[in-house]
């Protein structure tokens, strides 16, 4: 593990950005940033297409590590390359931000209320990939989407199982059990998961580290105990479908927990626009959020 990259993640001012929309979210990424599906004929040209965005936004002056201390990648992402040297590399030895690497195959169908992770049969060679590129740690989501006691405890005992895989390779596991921000039960949602992934951190061994990316709670400062927690390198969150106003308004009441954005962080960005136009926007968009994520 790089020190350095640690100490940027336990303490950097700033915030994580998540460029790792894969297959299912492609074109809705795309779409928003003014790229119509009938503008690309395979998934091969849709993923060359998603790349030179990532790329754009990785490559703009407005993307520095003053502010963006990490970044969220897709495998695919990972595997390319950013003026010749790989997208992880890039990150780090061009901008001195922490590359991470999301690891799960999307969710399994809906039971008991939530949907936890699809089987990672390539997990093993994605770790050491992940390793060979320079990756600090990995992202892993699962969604709960309502109050019930066995569908989170499941949920939260597959993200700490995956987690400790993640820790015996010399990674960080950013652990990710998202509450839908429309569930009903949201509230009611996050106090059981907040037990629960207390329960998993107090059995963790001292030399296990963990993140976590969690929605924006109910009541704020809900997450306060995690944020302490002597096993949580940092708390993050993501904007879970809010809009990039209010998420960022969600973030200001949560002292200690910094965002992980990607629809949030990359609202407002076009293909159209000029090199001028975009970097405009791209800064305006990062200082918001990185107000939030230091008040």
């Amino acid at each position: 593990m790089n020190a350095k990259q640690l100490e940027q993640m336990k303490s950097g001012k700033g915030f994580i950005a998540a460029l790792d929309q894969s297959g299912g979210s492609t074109p809705k990424a795309l779409k928003l940033y003014g790229i119509n599906e009938d503008q690309y004929s395979s998934e091969s040209e849709m993923f060359d297409l998603v790349h030179e965005m990532r790329t754009r936004i990785i490559k703009s002056p407005s993307f520095t590590n003053n502010r963006v201390i990490g970044v969220i990648l897709f495998e695919m992402t990972m595997d390319r390359q950013i003026d010749g040297k790989g997208s992880a590399e890039f990150l780090w030895e061009e901008k001195g931000i922490v590359p991470f690497l999301k690891i799960d195959n999307g969710l399994a169908d809906e039971a008991d209320g939530v949907q936890i992770m699809k089987p990672i049969p390539q997990l093993d060679e994605r770790l050491a990939k992940a390793n060979s590129h320079g990756v600090f740690g990995t992202k892993e989501r699962s969604v709960i989407k309502l109050a019930n006691e066995v569908g989170i405890k499941k949920v939260v005992d597959q993200q700490f199982d995956l987690g400790k895989k993640v820790l015996s390779a010399g990674l960080v596991p950013i652990i990710e059990p998202e509450v839908d921000i429309n569930s009903p039960e949201k509230a009611k949602a996050e106090e059981i998961l907040k037990r629960e992934i207390i329960s998993n951190l107090d059995q963790l061994a001292a030399d296990q580290n963990v993140m976590l990316k969690l929605t924006l709670p109910e009541t704020p400062g809900f997450f306060d105990e995690l944020v302490a927690h002597p096993r949580v390198v940092r708390v993050v969150a993501l904007s879970g479908g809010y809009s990039r106003e209010v998420a960022n308004e969600k973030l200001t009441q949560n002292k200690g927990v910094i965002a992980s954005f990607s629809r949030a962080l990359s609202e407002g960005l076009s293909a159209q626009q000029s090199e001028a136009e975009f970097d405009s926007t791209l800064d305006s968009s990062i200082q918001g959020i990185y107000e939030a994520s230091i008040t």
